[in-house]
């Protein structure tokens, strides 16, 4: 069984901390912001503010995108090793003493220098993997719509630089998959990290693969907080909440409503497939808000989660399970992990929209089943995705990774 920290103590494993440990008090939260804002700096915060409530004293160090010149071979240089960040965390390590330095996002500005600025100060190390940049310079395992293995099942980055997987750019990938081999080469994954945090098992599983240190790649996924409360579903729709783009599935959503008939389909979102024509059942209302997505949710009949990339950890899916609303997802990745067929929802082939369309039509088809589902999604969200269980796991990871930090060395 791998090294785990679960949701319920009777399950945890016997690498978890024993109970007397210290529990950790201070905390250096550390982020760096994309210039498009998205689900890790909402788990930042969430997080972040999560500690601060149960009593943490909680210092943010946060770095910006907003602020990179593009192009020229300093940012090339500076997102393999970052001198005026490690300087920085530093000087911030130096004015008060931290349990652990919790990193979040790296890329680009703070740069893995960030670790070494905290083993030098005697700081425990905790990286979470909101995504598979540490073993894929396009961050996403994705090529072409679909996902893709190349580097981890060659052991090199060749593959993402010749395919241009970051920013659809050759120059780009070469200096992401420069910073990624010469930190594997120095070994700054194995030794300047105490803990990293997977957000699912199936995500673990990859990493692992991708080379990070088996033993010290635990897993905690995502919260919902506050609280949205359960819904009805009384709407009488199915819903979809995303962005509307190749890797989301949306085309395949499309050709499912083309086989459907009378069923109405609300799409909260947008991006670049956003001018795709849709049947008459389909009503598209751009981006919304999150207080209105979870309204649509508690009021949807099922949420569609048609993604045909790996999806690290979707929120949209913890989020429809506060609700109480059902999921149907594609069979990969994270999405089979989390959605249990004929329990928190319906699993589809993946990119088959007559499989997509039948489940769908079942769905509607059998409500005394669906209300038995919305039940169980939201005990699903009760027993695994609340911020109080959320935080005696993050506890639990930060002992952890104190009592790793202890036995090693700081240089």
């Amino acid at each position: 069984m791998p090294s785990v920290v679960l949701l319920e103590p009777s399950l945890q494993t016997k690498r978890d901390v024993p109970a007397s440990a210290t529990q950790p008090r201070s905390v250096l939260a550390i982020h760096n912001h994309y210039q498009r804002p998205g689900g890790e700096d909402q788990v930042f915060a969430g997080e972040t503010a999560l500690l601060e409530e149960n009593g943490h004293k909680v210092v943010r160090y946060e770095e910006h995108n907003s602020r990179i010149n593009t192009g020229g071979m300093g940012d090339a240089a500076n997102t393999i090793w970052s001198t005026a960040s490690f300087r920085r965390l530093r000087d911030v390590m130096r004015t008060a003493q931290f349990d652990v330095a919790h990193f979040h996002n790296t890329f680009p500005l703070v740069s893995p220098s960030g670790y070494y600025a905290a083993r030098k100060s005697g700081v425990a190390v905790v990286q979470t993997l909101h995504n598979f940049r540490i073993i894929c310079p396009g961050a996403t395992l994705l090529r072409n719509g679909a996902a893709c293995e190349e580097c981890i099942d060659r052991g090199s980055f060749v593959p993402a630089v010749i395919h241009s997987c970051y920013r659809k750019s050759r120059p780009a990938t070469a200096a992401v998959a420069a910073m990624l081999t010469v930190h594997r080469a120095a070994g700054t994954w194995d030794r300047m990290v105490d803990l990293y945090v997977a957000l699912s098992y199936f995500a673990r599983g990859r990493l692992v693969a991708g080379g990070l240190p088996e033993e010290r790649v635990v897993i905690k996924p995502n919260f919902v907080a506050p609280d949205p409360g359960l819904g009805d579903g009384r709407g009488g729709y199915a819903l979809y909440v995303g962005r509307l783009s190749e890797e989301k599935g949306v085309r395949v959503l499309l050709k499912a409503w083309h086989l459907l008939n009378g069923i109405p389909l609300l799409i909260a979102g947008d991006g670049p497939l956003s001018d795709l024509e849709w049947p008459k059942d389909v009503q598209s209302l751009g981006h919304q808000p999150r207080e209105r997505v979870l309204a649509l949710m508690k009021n949807a009949s099922v949420l569609v989660f048609p993604s045909t990339w790996y999806e690290c950890a979707p929120m949209t899916i913890l989020e429809a399970f506060a609700c109480g609303l059902p999921v149907i997802g594609s069979n990969l990745g994270s999405t089979a992990e989390l959605v249990e067929h004929r329990r928190t929802g319906l699993l589809f082939s993946l990119g088959d929209a007559e499989d997509l369309a039948r489940q769908i039509r079942w769905a509607f088809m059998h409500p005394k089943e669906m209300r038995a589902m919305r039940a169980s999604a939201r005990q699903e969200y009760l027993t695994k995705y609340t911020a109080e269980i959320n935080h005696k796991a993050l506890v639990g990871i930060y002992q952890m990774a104190i009592e790793n930090s202890k036995r090693r060395p700081r240089n």
